[in-house]
């Protein structure tokens, strides 16, 4: 027996069904399950599918600050230095104890504060290289950040564009479209009406309305993201720094063991004994290492921050620093990304300044015409 359709509820009929390939669906189709038309969504429509679906990008990751604080009192080095102030505390050495107690807060503390600030830097570019989006609402063309897309809505690629979700074109010419970022092709590929393009990807000719089928995590990018995201990985820098530190523990252990184990044969007093064993741990600690460490990676981060280098993770400025050859197959993702104009070719005897003025007036007159929704 078939469940009446007027029984479901309202809300699921803009959620498109997992099960549906979207990318292939045929239009009318996809129109209907999305609830939406060539002409757009209401605002209030958009408003109401932004918190059903989340915002238009993909969500990272973020570490409790008390957490993240206490993570540089563990490991071998710290760990080190806490039985050296455990030590401290029981031979009575109280100066030390304060000192070596000091230097732990302070390691962690710099390493702390230098870190937050690389993140607060990478943060400010993120939110400095946001991309707009061009969306039809309530039939007029706005320019809303693209994390405020939703499926559904309808919005306009031009040349040089990055496409922020996942989007099926409607009726026009076709496209031609870098997806390099996403499947390594160096070609552009072309793309028709009804075919899909993925967000990431870049228009680099031509310019047409596409209908919104998927954002955030659920694009494809967004999917390849979260792969990325859920793959933990031991860098060689982090492998070389517990490699150092169990080094140390082992020496420091074997040193202590053998010192004991002599006092005890001699018949040493064990308040003498447990203050040789405190001087070898102290002797043994690279007390500054973890704050040098923190704080160099920190301070690569922000300087790559300010020539707009998004850095993830601070332990790959050392990964990329130890490269000895890079490899590529193109020369599109090595670029410095800046355009040069050679020497215009003239007519009528028109200068060189002129043709570049009016190019620039016509295109700048053209672009805001566009957005505007007007026609040429």
């Amino acid at each position: 027996m078939v469940k009446p359709v007027a029984h479901r509820p309202k809300a699921s009929k803009a959620s498109p069904d997992p099960k549906d390939d979207l990318k292939t669906l045929p239009m009318d189709q996809l129109e209907a399950k999305l609830e939406s038309s060539p002409e757009g969504l209401s605002q209030d429509e958009a408003s109401k599918r932004l918190k059903h679906y989340g915002p238009n990008e993909i969500k990272e990751e973020k570490t409790n600050p008390y957490l993240k604080f206490l993570s540089y009192f563990w490991g071998p080095i710290p760990w080190m230095i806490e039985v050296a102030v455990i030590l401290s505390g029981v031979v009575g050495h109280w100066p030390d104890f304060f000192i070596i107690l000091l230097l732990l807060v302070a390691n962690a503390v710099v390493g702390f504060w230098e870190e937050h600030e690389a993140g607060n830097a990478i943060a400010a570019l993120k939110s400095k290289l946001s991309v707009k989006a061009r969306v039809k609402r309530d039939g007029k063309w706005i320019t809303p950040p693209s994390r405020e897309l939703v499926p559904g809505d309808v919005i306009r690629l031009r040349l040089g564009d990055i496409v922020p979700a996942d989007a099926r074109l409607l009726e026009g010419d076709s496209v031609k479209v870098d997806q390099s970022a996403l499947t390594g092709e160096s070609l552009s590929a072309t793309c028709k009406p009804g075919e899909a393009v993925f967000s990431g990807s870049i228009i680099r000719q031509g310019e047409i309305e596409a209908l919104v089928y998927a954002t955030g995590e659920h694009t494809y990018f967004g999917k390849t993201a979260q792969l990325v995201q859920t793959a933990h990985t031991t860098s060689h820098f982090q492998k070389a720094v517990l490699k150092i530190g169990n080094y140390l523990i082992f020496l420091a252990l074997a040193l202590v063991t053998l010192i004991v184990t002599v006092a005890i044969s001699r018949g040493d007093p064990l308040l003498t004994t447990m203050q040789f064993a405190l001087v070898l741990t102290v002797a043994a600690i690279p007390v500054a290492m973890p704050t040098v460490l923190s704080v160099t990676m920190a301070v690569g981060a922000r300087l790559l921050a300010k020539k707009q280098a998004i850095v993830s993770k601070l332990v790959a400025i050392e990964e990329l620093a130890g490269v000895d050859m890079l490899c590529a197959d193109k020369t599109g993702t090595l670029t410095q990304n800046k355009l040069t104009l050679g020497d215009p070719f003239c007519v009528n005897d028109l200068s060189a300044e002129q043709v570049i003025l009016n190019g620039a007036l016509a295109s700048r007159t053209k672009k805001q015409r566009r957005i505007a929704g007007l026609s040429d």
